[in-house]
């Protein structure tokens, strides 16, 4: 009888991983033709004492209404926060479209970024100049904000993608730092650099 259950609950993922991965192509594809808005379904994983949950969130996304300039891949972009009231879902566009590898959930990735908030109208943060950051693509929330996890989904290398990103999928009602207020929409130009599976 346990075999049997557990032959079920195998089934059953596998089921849950193809309509995940065939949702994630579907929504990219529609995504990338322009239309106005997308669902994309995000996968997490997290490991506990008890064995390994896999938990999908879908996320409405729409482009950016009021994009910044595109600016050249691998110089530091300008970030233009927009002067129009902070969106309430998740906003992404490409700036500039890549020609690299897809970055896919569970893969390391090697960013460049700016980071303006709504809060500021002003550049709070810039990668450009320390060092790349390097974080794995769906371990939300351990390593970055469920913004990033569902707006870098798809993004090739080479390319430059603006996100602006509402407080439900950001820190909420929660101040991290100094520039970033509770309950800020954040405006991040990303240029991905590397994808490692």
């Amino acid at each position: 009888m346990q075999r049997q259950a557990k032959k079920r609950q195998n089934i059953r993922r596998a089921v849950i991983v193809g309509i995940v991965a065939m949702v994630v192509v579907a929504s990219a594809a529609y995504f990338f033709s322009g239309n106005s808005g997308t669902t994309v379904s995000t996968t997490t994983t997290t490991a506990s004492a008890s064995g390994s949950t896999t938990t999908t969130v879908a996320a409405v996304i729409r482009p950016v209404t009021d994009p910044s300039p595109a600016g050249k891949f691998g110089t530091a972009p300008t970030v233009v926060v927009p002067s129009t009231p902070a969106p309430t879902s998740l906003e992404v566009s490409n700036l500039i479209v890549g020609h690299g590898a897809i970055a896919k959930s569970g893969e390391t990735l090697d960013v460049q970024y700016v980071l303006a908030t709504y809060s500021t109208h002003k550049v709070i943060q810039s990668s450009w100049t320390s060092s790349p950051f390097s974080f794995v693509l769906g371990a939300n929330p351990e390593q970055v904000i469920a913004g990033w996890d569902q707006g870098m989904v798809g993004m090739r290398v080479g390319g430059r993608r603006e996100l602006i990103i509402p407080p439900s999928l950001g820190y909420g009602a929660k101040s991290p730092g100094a520039g970033i207020a509770k309950n800020d929409t954040l405006v991040f130009v990303v240029d991905l650099l590397k994808v490692t599976p």
